[in-house]
């Protein structure tokens, strides 16, 4: 498999479901990094979260954002590293259609129009790629 289209499709599968992921975002001149729940919808990556948290806050004033996701495979790790920008979405019906697509919105958040509620849209410029069982990481640019 050593198509770029067939690595892709193969890292793409691993963001079924609600995986968690390591957020990292820049306060100042620190990394901050904190476990969150990535939403894959529409082909895109979403993360929704409260507006009064740190992390919205470093996304305004530095978009520039990495994750890491970690995987396992018959007993053997792996992990898919991404680099690029958060963006804050402020349109009231992609809002609520991520919502919607969520099953856990509910538990965190009163209302679709809770003022509380903020979605993030993760536009991703690189990944970076291991496979478990490998040694070899590839790195992709979007």
């Amino acid at each position: 498999m050593s198509d770029i289209k067939d690595f892709k499709a193969e890292i793409w599968r691993h963001f079924k479901d609600y995986p968690h992921i390591f957020l990292a975002t820049q306060e100042n001149d620190q990394p901050r990094v904190r476990l969150v729940t990535l939403v894959n919808f529409d082909q895109r990556f979403w993360i929704l979260t409260g507006t009064r948290t740190a992390k919205v806050k470093q996304i305004r004033e530095n978009p520039k954002i990495e994750f890491c996701m970690l995987f396992e495979e018959r007993e053997h790790h792996g992990y898919i590293r991404a680099a690029g920008f958060a963006k804050i979405i402020s349109n009231g019906e992609t809002k609520v259609k991520v919502a919607k697509h969520c099953d856990f919105f509910s538990e965190l958040w009163e209302s679709l129009d809770d003022p509380n509620y903020t979605l993030l849209e993760l536009k991703l410029d690189e990944i970076e790629y291991l496979r478990p069982k490998e040694r070899i990481v590839r790195k992709f640019k979007l």
